[in-house]
């Protein structure tokens, strides 16, 4: 039997109950999250919650249920407001400062509710005749009630690969032009359309860093809500190490030692890692913890490492 994941309760089936938020909002065990542009507050390493009589203007829609079965819905708030000004301005948090630091379960109520409230606030018209659009199923969805089109929350799929070296001792990493140099991290780049997430790899990598791969293998996903993507990691071998950054988007890629990776991520190496609320560093700490344990294994039958 497989364990329960510790992940929002959607509780989808609620969505198409009628005026089922405006009955929860005058639910007193109702809980809200707050969102303004992009952040939630966060206090003490859990998002907080609020009651429905405390949020002013808002755009409202089903988050779900929380850990103990009582709804959820989200507020998203316009950049001032005054029923939430009162909150310290360092509790409110982007994934990138507060993602690390947070459970399971408030992780994916975090991303859940950035990215729905992006999609509120975003699609507010018909893309094909301008009319002002209905929201339907709970905050889920919007209809044209001249075209009759509906219109979902969108999700871009995109790549990011770890890429070692042909021996599996070293791992490539690059340093985008938009980090100055700061940190270097795994390749990453949207599907195009007609694309497999196969071709992307391929394709991305040859781009950015001059590469060419084999032994492509899936390793996770994670949404990544700035504004709608969904990162799909993966993990590759070079066929050699020869490299060449476009020298535009990535202006420096790096093969680093296992060694510097590991200093690295203690935050002792020579260079910055992206933060642990990304799969980028997942990535990056599956690679070096899979070479430790190879050791370790080596180690303990008797063999002496390569």
């Amino acid at each position: 039997m497989t364990a329960k994941r510790d992940i929002l309760d959607r509780a989808a089936e609620l969505r198409v109950e009628p005026e089922v938020i405006d009955r929860l909002r005058k639910e007193p065990g109702t809980r809200v999250v707050v969102v303004r542009e992009g952040r939630l507050r966060v206090v003490d390493d859990t998002v907080v919650r609020t009651d429905a009589g405390s949020v002013g203007e808002a755009d409202w829609a089903l988050l779900g249920r929380d850990h103990d079965g009582r709804a959820l819905l989200l507020a998203s708030v316009p950049p001032v407001t005054d029923s939430i000004d009162s909150a310290p301005e360092e509790t409110w948090l982007g994934l990138r400062d507060a993602g690390g630091r947070l459970d399971a379960h408030d992780a994916d109520l975090f991303v859940t509710a950035i990215a729905l409230a992006a999609w509120l606030v975003d699609v507010r018209h018909c893309p094909s005749c301008g009319t002002a659009l209905e929201l339907q199923q709970a905050g889920w969805s919007r209809r044209c009630a001249t075209c009759s089109s509906d219109h979902f929350p969108r999700t871009d799929p995109a790549v990011i690969v770890a890429v070692e070296s042909p021996d599996g001792e070293r791992l490539l990493l690059g340093a985008n032009a938009n980090w100055r140099g700061r940190m270097h991290s795994c390749f990453a780049g949207f599907v195009e359309a007609g694309e497999s997430l196969e071709d992307t790899v391929h394709r991305e990598i040859a781009e950015e860093a001059g590469v060419q791969l084999r032994d492509l293998r899936y390793v996770s996903s994670q949404a990544w809500p700035y504004p709608r993507s969904l990162m799909l990691g993966f993990r590759a071998v070079a066929v050699d190490e020869q490299t060449k950054p476009d020298g535009e988007e990535i202006i420096e890629v790096r093969w680093l030692t296992r060694e510097e990776i590991g200093r690295s991520l203690a935050g002792d190496g020579p260079v910055g890692l992206p933060g642990p609320a990304s799969i980028a560093r997942r990535l990056i700490v599956d690679w070096y913890e899979d070479g430790a344990r190879r050791v370790s294994d080596m180690q303990s039958d008797g063999s002496t490492p390569a």
